[in-house]
């Protein structure tokens, strides 16, 4: 069995000037967590995996597939591969879960 504490991992991510940090990697999946600072832009483009977002906490707005929503914790998104999306007005710090089916490339 792997554990991990999001708040470790947080601190990796932090330490290493990251937005992005994976944790776990197998063929089927990765996944990471990902942080956005309020007001920040979002650089991501799009993947070529599924991909699935838990918002652990914060509040934005998001973009995906011509639609717009606002989204805060305990929401979940599903973003297919090759789909351009985008978190956007992040009013508070957005704190992210993120798995990708099969690992990012």
């Amino acid at each position: 069995m792997d554990a991990w504490n999001l708040d470790d991992v947080d601190t990796e991510r932090s330490g290493a000037g990251e937005l992005y940090r994976e944790f776990l990697r197998v063929e089927s999946m990765s996944a990471g967590l990902y942080v956005l600072e309020a007001g920040a832009a979002d650089p991501q483009s799009p993947h070529a995996q599924d991909e699935i977002y838990y918002v652990l906490s914060g509040r934005a707005r998001f973009t995906s597939g011509g639609a717009d929503r606002e989204v805060a914790p305990g929401d979940m998104l599903f973003v297919p591969a090759k789909e351009d999306h985008r978190f956007h007005s992040i009013e508070e710090r957005l704190s992210l879960l993120v798995v990708f089916a099969p690992a990012e490339g």
